[in-house]
């Protein structure tokens, strides 16, 4: 365990070691793109990288690199759904270096090559965010600030209803 240093006292805290690999963990999170391995990642954490991955495995069920590599993945079909940049500028944008590497790991974890499964999400009609976002909203949240709290709240927009008949 690691110590630190209290609240000025000379009497020192345990800090839990799940707390080293969460920052571990944080940072393949945020800079997934860079050249992340278990040895950064287990400096990081202050840890040699034998324990990190076995402690970091221990503690969320995944090894370092199945757990960086799943974040790229899932980055990566983001990327597919939303943009229309080439499969090789997202492999590269993720943090990989090969295109065949990408594409066979894609296979693996979504069971279609990454342009088969840009064909399938395209195929749905996308709804810009702020649309759905408005739609979604409840509707207590259209109070307004400015008026006072006995004023009547207003009525939604009437919706127009498929009623057969």
């Amino acid at each position: 365990m690691t110590f630190v240093q209290g609240d000025g006292h000379s009497d020192m805290t345990r800090l839990h070691p799940v707390r080293h690999l969460l920052r571990a963990k944080d940072v393949a999170d945020s800079r997934y793109r860079e050249p992340l391995d278990v040895p950064v990642l287990a400096a990081i954490a202050h840890l040699s990288p034998a324990h990190f991955s076995r402690q970091f495995r221990c503690a969320f069920g995944d090894t370092p690199h199945q757990y960086l590599m799943t974040r790229r993945l899932e980055r990566a079909a983001a990327l597919l759904r939303t943009t229309d940049r080439t499969v090789a500028d997202i492999c590269l944008a993720v943090g990989l270096r090969s295109v065949g590497s990408f594409t066979t790991s894609f296979g693996r974890a979504f069971g279609v090559t990454p342009t088969e499964y840009r064909l399938a999400t395209s195929q749905h009609v996308r709804i810009p965010t702020c649309v759905v976002q408005a739609h979604a909203r409840p509707l207590s949240s259209r109070f307004r600030e400015d008026k006072p709290a006995t004023a009547p709240l207003p009525s939604p927009p009437d919706r127009p209803t498929t009623q057969e008949g």
